[in-house]
């Protein structure tokens, strides 16, 4: 039959997406990189914030996990005290992309912590992460990750941010 659209409902892609956001925290959660990357199309792009040297445009599943996630962010942490996804939530899903936020990280090996709190938003296409874009606290990576403290060191935060209940 000519004509006929065999295209999964737009519902029915936004929870095929939430399902593989789960997936995303969850290998997070688990320290499991070789699932995390498996969710991940070979030509996927990370768009970092900032003006740090994690930040930035990174194209391609090698440059994403190994000179980024491998030796820039997990390189740089105490190994067994890493742990991301301490907490996530999906804050809202479409048929195209799916925005969470995670909170986690571990001991920098500098003797700084680094818990973060990250915001993505990642499109997905075919069933994989073909985009994310990632929000965090620069100067907690300036700080942990690349050894280079401000002049004065972290300031308290007046209004800590709270996670949102279920």
């Amino acid at each position: 039959m000519s004509g006929l659209n065999t295209d999964p409902a737009p519902d029915d892609l936004r929870q095929q997406n939430i399902a593989i956001a789960t997936r995303f925290y969850e290998a997070l959660a688990e320290g499991d990189f070789d699932a995390l990357a498996g969710l991940h199309a070979e030509d996927v792009v990370f768009n970092l914030v900032g003006s740090t040297p994690v930040s930035g445009r990174w194209e391609g599943k090698a440059q994403c996990f190994g000179p980024l996630v491998a030796d820039a962010v997990v390189g740089k942490l105490v190994p067994e005290t890493i742990r991301f996804s301490r907490k996530w939530r999906i804050m809202c899903a479409d048929h195209r992309r799916v925005v969470g936020i995670m909170y986690g990280g571990g001991m920098g090996r500098n003797g700084h912590e680094y818990l973060q709190t990250y915001c993505q938003i990642m499109t997905i296409e075919a069933g994989l992460i073909s985009e994310l874009h990632e929000f965090f606290d620069t100067a907690l990576v300036e700080l942990v990750l690349n050894d280079n403290p401000t002049a004065n060191g972290p300031s308290p935060v007046a209004q800590p941010f709270r996670f949102p209940e279920e």
